[in-house]
């Protein structure tokens, strides 16, 4: 059966109001390491992703980061991970993390993080992309979102087992058990056919 040995992870840069979810992520990031599984992230120093990745280095953990150059300009990233890679777009970011990671977890996170997580759900939507995509729901985070998807199926506009793919985990330990079931598999082809004359 396919193991997890890597997971790309999205997540806020800022803090966010909520304290708690500082120490989720990085007790993600911990609770990744102690499983042997990899940390793919953005490289960011502040926020979610800063937490998220010293959970994993306070544990032992590899950590990835992926970071654009502008953004090492600016002084967003950290340079004490076991591999930086800096790139010149956040094209080429997505990219590059999608070739280290075999899935995607998304934890709580603004307009970047719901755009990182779109697109690769999106390329395993079209085989473009065979790695599973999940959220973490921490306390119920994601409930909008995952409403406003129901109402998109209801609409016509997913289809139903796209839905049914995405892995919605409470806990890291589901989490990660939604994606390691997901790995080798691929969605049918649920894409329209060919246009009407």
């Amino acid at each position: 059966m396919p193991e997890l040995r890597r997971v790309a992870v999205f997540c806020g840069s800022a803090p966010g109001t909520d304290p708690t979810l500082l120490e989720v992520a990085h007790d993600v990031g911990r609770g990744l390491a102690e499983r042997g599984i990899g940390l793919v992230y953005g490289a960011g120093g502040k926020g979610l992703m800063g937490r998220l990745a010293q959970g994993a280095l306070d544990a032992g953990g590899e950590v990835v980061g992926v970071i654009p150059r502008a953004m090492v300009e600016r002084e967003w990233g950290r340079a004490d991970l076991t591999e930086v890679h800096v790139v010149e777009s956040m094209h080429e970011r997505k990219a590059l993390m999608a070739r280290y990671a075999d899935a995607f977890l998304c934890l709580p996170g603004g307009l970047g993080t719901l755009e990182e997580i779109f697109e690769v759900w999106s390329w395993r939507q079209i085989a473009f992309l065979d790695d599973p995509v999940g959220f973490l729901n921490v306390a119920g985070f994601w409930d909008p979102l995952l409403a406003a998807l129901r109402g998109l199926v209801e609409a016509g506009f997913v289809h139903p087992d796209v839905l049914e793919d995405l892995v919605v985990a409470g806990t890291l330990d589901e989490a990660l058990a939604g994606l390691t079931a997901r790995l080798g598999t691929r969605l049918p082809d649920k894409l329209p056919g060919p246009a009407q004359p």
